[in-house]
């Protein structure tokens, strides 16, 4: 089955620099082994992974035996559909990429809620897989 957009459209990656996703394929696929529902794209700021080290997960200091480099502000990252909701309900939201969200999130957030965070990308950005 291949996983679609919040619009039901195919996926766009999210980021392969740094390479995310709960498969590490740079696209926020998912499915019943995914616990966390790694499924919406985000673009980080300082500010959310900040929140996100005080709420219990550093995504911004590397482990390496993970081959997980850390992630800054301004990279794109395939964040739990919980997490994002949890930032949003405290002011600290980061701007969701649509077409690389996965319509798993719907479960969890309105779409009219993440169209409200909606980043802005332009057509060099869009690279359907």
């Amino acid at each position: 089955m291949m996983n679609k957009n919040i619009f039901g459209d195919p996926l766009i990656t999210c980021s392969t620099d740094p390479l995310t996703g709960f498969f590490r394929n740079g696209c926020c696929d998912t499915d019943e082994s995914d616990l966390g529902l790694h499924t919406v794209c985000v673009v980080v700021t300082r500010e959310f992974l900040e929140f996100s080290k005080l709420a219990g997960n550093d995504l911004s200091t590397p482990i390496p035996q993970w081959g997980f480099p850390g992630i800054k502000a301004g990279d794109r990252w395939c964040l739990c559909a919980l997490r994002w909701k949890e930032a949003l309900e405290n002011n600290i939201a980061p701007k969701v990429v649509l077409e690389a969200t996965n319509e798993a999130t719907l479960k969890v957030i309105p779409m009219k809620t993440l169209i409200q965070y909606a980043y802005k990308t332009n057509s060099d950005d869009q690279k359907i897989r």
